[in-house]
């Protein structure tokens, strides 16, 4: 997974930097909107799985990690 958001950022950098010193085509525009939409939905999914293998524990060392009573959030 690090290896693909390596890659995704390598692309939207070398395309940003294209459009800043000769612009881009609208197939490259459409590209750079898909490849950054990607970015955020993997970004995302690597953040909720982090908040949801957070644990609380007192100062006893007892897991108080509250539990969900509600519906995950996509």
């Amino acid at each position: 997974m690090a290896n693909e958001m390596e890659q995704l950022i390598a692309e939207i950098n070398a395309l940003a930097h294209k459009s800043k010193e000769v612009g881009l085509t609208d197939e490259e525009k459409e590209r750079q909107q898909a490849l950054r939409a990607k970015y955020i939905e993997i970004f995302k999914g690597n953040l909720r799985s982090q908040l949801e293998n957070i644990r609380v524990v007192d100062p006893n060392g007892n897991d108080i990690t509250p539990r969900r009573k509600h519906k995950k959030v996509n």
